[in-house]
């Protein structure tokens, strides 16, 4: 190919992108398909992002609930003379632990998602059972 032909070929491309970007820019067409496109992949970018936010704030509720159930528990029988109701004071004081050490964990690497936003009812950490 030569020079010239080359030069063609490139003289053509730009004066085709610049053709699209004017068709984009300056005709009522252009501008309805380019802000349809654009508010298309708005939409799809909330949507995903509100059921992340959604599915991270239910696993975060999930596991205070849970968190304070085995709390309540160890509470309930941390000083029962009973051995066996004993033991489920321990038990549920290491479920509690477990939950609290995961949820933690889980708020860390999901923190982004809120924006400094977060709700009232999610936690920043929860606490070990001593």
């Amino acid at each position: 190919m030569s020079d010239e032909a080359k030069t063609s070929l490139w003289i053509g491309i730009i004066l085709v992108v610049i053709g699209i970007i004017l068709f984009l820019i300056l005709t009522p067409t252009g501008r309805s398909l380019w802000n349809t496109t654009v508010y298309e992949i708005i939409k799809v970018d909330d949507e995903t992002n509100y059921s992340k936010l959604k599915e991270v704030e239910d696993s975060c509720r999930a596991m205070i609930s849970s968190y304070n159930s085995d709390k309540m528990t160890w509470e309930q029988y941390k000083d029962s003379a009973n051995e066996e109701k004993q033991s489920w004071a321990e038990q549920a004081k290491m479920r509690a632990n477990k939950t609290a050490s995961s949820y933690n964990e889980y708020v860390l690497k999901n923190s982004f998602m809120w924006n400094h936003n977060v709700p009232e009812d999610i936690k920043k950490d929860l606490p070990y059972i001593e």
